[in-house]
């Protein structure tokens, strides 16, 4: 399984009613497909889950989780974040890529210049944003991660040649 390596599909945001169902955020593009990626895990990967979505509501959905019996279990996994294999993902098509194969690869200017690594990608609502952390420097370098900005990713390589906006320090 950590070979495939695992990609963060959804949360759970608590216990929904007293018979162990959860509250479930689904984080896929296609929200209700979570439950096809199962089972899934815990970051670590030291538990896995089967889902059962049993209805839609407000923020996600209701569902079982294998194992989780009472409304006390449900309550202890509040914020538990959600992984599935890789393998069970559908692919993207190219110009599409999960975060998780973003992060730690090397950023380096249209010049040639290493900016750094991506360390996080954020969206605050407006577009995902790269955060690129550099050795030495005590701020980090935020791309928008646009065409434009991003105009070359290279999974094979590792790295993504980047055309900041503005000035970089």
């Amino acid at each position: 399984m950590a070979e495939q390596g695992l990609i963060c599909v959804g949360a759970i945001a608590g216990a929904f009613g007293v018979r162990g169902e959860v509250r479930l955020k689904s984080f896929c593009a296609e929200p209700a497909a979570i439950a096809d990626y199962a089972p899934l895990f815990t970051e670590d990967g030291s538990r896995g889950f089967t889902v059962r979505i049993t209805r839609p509501v407000a923020g996600g959905f209701a569902a079982r989780l294998g194992g989780v019996e009472t409304k006390e279990q449900a309550d202890a996994l509040r914020g538990t974040t959600l992984f599935a294999e890789r393998s069970k993902l559908p692919s993207l098509p190219d110009d599409e890529f999960y975060h998780a194969d973003l992060i730690g690869l090397e950023v380096r200017d249209t010049g040639g210049a290493v900016l750094g690594r991506v360390a996080a990608i954020h969206n605050h609502g407006a577009g995902d944003i790269l955060e690129v952390r550099a050795a030495g420097q005590a701020s980090p370098i935020l791309l928008p991660f646009t065409r434009a900005a991003v105009p070359t990713i290279d999974l094979a390589l590792g790295r993504i040649v980047a055309d900041p906006p503005g000035e970089v320090d």
